[in-house]
């Protein structure tokens, strides 16, 4: 069960209450009850837990944290969890330096054993070698190298280096032209999304997607193995693969999960730079459009890992994800390893609030909420309250813009206990101003139904007290 309210007037709402939330990753810099519980007080409202790194029991140790400071405070607060994804490498070399590549040398990917030199180093990666053709670019560690493919033999690729660099045993390979006839999901990965699910994460964020088919997979895998009576998680899509934009893959995956990320990481690798932020929106965009949250995340405030303060093209950069739309931004390593995690997060909300206090955000909102046959972006220009029972959905709510969400006993199908409940929490929340104001109310009766919203009314928010015409809070 849950109940949306909404001010019948939004001036009495401040700008300040539509808000995108922050997703923190948690790592050697912020592994600790004070740490955590700073964060959630600079901000953050989403916890990410990063599989790539660290063990299982020490995600565990760190979301039970996170549930007592959620208890401390009473406010929902949600946890993902990042699956790493397959890390495509090539293999070694004779000498542990590695080796200079040549800028127009030939050198060969290939299936022997043997270490690698000048000429050949082996790529462990069959489907690889299977799914590249001919004028293919395969990218050596994170971009600094770039190689093309000119020729493809039984096992064998021949490249011509095009970019040159120092090639070192096990750096990354990545193939901006290949669709990969491999699963997203790992040996590694399928244990520790059976942990997540045994422990209670509220998302799941799934690397190294494709296509739609990988976010049927992993929903195949998580009704297979969710453990009787455990809240079923959400499924997040990182799009870093350019082959998400073929078709209409993009508007697939975003009909099949339940959120996007924005990983500009891999994307930036893959793609060119002065691609991705048109990419941004363009995900952006179609989220909206299908009123899903997406996420933008790295390198949003890059420089404090090690700085006390961003650059200006930081700041910059992280107020233009607010005005093209996201839901919510992420720091990674500023949080997970920096040196001022806090101040990452403080400064992250100082520039949220800036923009949302710009009458322009507002104006760019409202001109965004399209209403017509064919497109509707689900983009409300108040604050709604969302209230709910279960402690996972406020959880997942958390990500959605906008929306804020109370945790609320209930009883059957007592409407004006959740009346009550709601205009407590409005209150609570400072989502009014005072008792007086007017809340529209929509409930869907008997609880517990889904799509069955049949109840709409306006109430003062001072709850049923003021009914009679007396209004005092309850």
């Amino acid at each position: 069960m849950n109940a949306n309210l909404t001010s019948a007037y939004p001036t009495l709402i401040p700008l300040a209450s539509l808000l995108p939330s922050q997703l923190a990753t948690l790592g050697p810099a912020s592994n600790n009850y004070e740490m955590i519980e700073k964060l959630f007080l600079s901000g953050a409202d989403v916890f990410r837990l990063n599989f790539s790194h660290g063990s299982q029991e020490e995600k565990l140790e760190l979301l039970n944290i996170i549930r007592s400071v959620e208890e401390k405070y009473s406010h929902p607060i949600a946890v993902l969890g990042d699956l790493q994804g397959p890390k495509l490498r090539v293999g070694e070399f004779s000498d542990p330096k590695g080796v200079y590549l040549e800028k127009d040398q030939r050198f060969v990917l290939d299936l022997n054993d043997a270490k690698g030199d000048n000429n050949r180093v082996k790529l462990p990666h069959p489907e690889i070698i299977a799914a590249s053709e001919v004028g293919h670019i395969l990218l050596i560690d994170d971009g600094k190298m770039k190689l093309t493919v000119v020729e493809k033999g039984d096992g064998w690729l021949g490249c011509n280096v095009d970019v040159p660099g120092q090639i070192k045993d096990r750096k990354g390979v990545n193939t901006p032209d290949s669709v990969l006839e491999i699963s997203p999901l790992t040996p590694k990965d399928r244990s520790d999304l059976n942990y997540m699910l045994k422990i209670g994460v509220d998302w799941v964020a799934l690397s190294f997607v494709q296509r739609a088919s990988d976010i049927v997979e992993i929903n195949e895998l998580i009704d297979e193995n969710l453990p009787e009576g455990m809240p079923r998680p959400s499924v997040m899509a990182k799009i870093e693969k350019p082959s998400c934009f073929l078709g209409n893959e993009l508007s697939d995956i975003v009909d099949l999960c339940q959120g996007i990320m924005v990983a500009r990481g891999d994307l930036g690798v893959e793609c060119a730079p002065e691609d991705v932020p048109i990419l941004q929106k363009t995900i952006i965009e179609e989220c909206r459009l299908k009123g899903k949250p997406v996420v933008v995340a790295t390198q949003m405030l890059e420089s404090m890992i090690e700085s006390p303060t961003p650059t200006r093209a930081e700041a910059s950069d992280v107020a233009t994800a607010i005005y093209d739309g996201a839901d919510a931004i992420m720091l990674s390593a500023e949080s997970a390893a920096g040196m001022y995690p806090v101040e990452a997060v403080t400064m992250q909300q100082r520039i949220i609030n800036k923009v949302e206090s710009d009458s322009g955000y507002m104006k760019l909102q409202e001109s965004k909420a399209s209403f017509d046959a064919s497109e509707i972006t689900k983009r409300p220009t108040v604050p709604i309250l969302a209230i709910t029972p279960f402690a996972e959905t406020a959880r997942q709510l958390s990500l959605s813009w906008g929306v804020y969400a109370a945790v609320t006993e209930t009883e059957d199908d007592e409407f004006d206990l959740v009346l009550r409940s709601a205009c407590r929490a409005a209150l609570q929340k400072g989502l009014v101003s005072t008792p007086e104001d007017l809340l529209v109310v929509t409930a869907g009766l008997p609880f517990g139904t889904p799509g069955a919203s049949n109840v709409i009314r306006v109430v003062p928010a001072a709850g049923p007290a003021c009914w009679d015409g007396v209004c005092r809070i309850d």
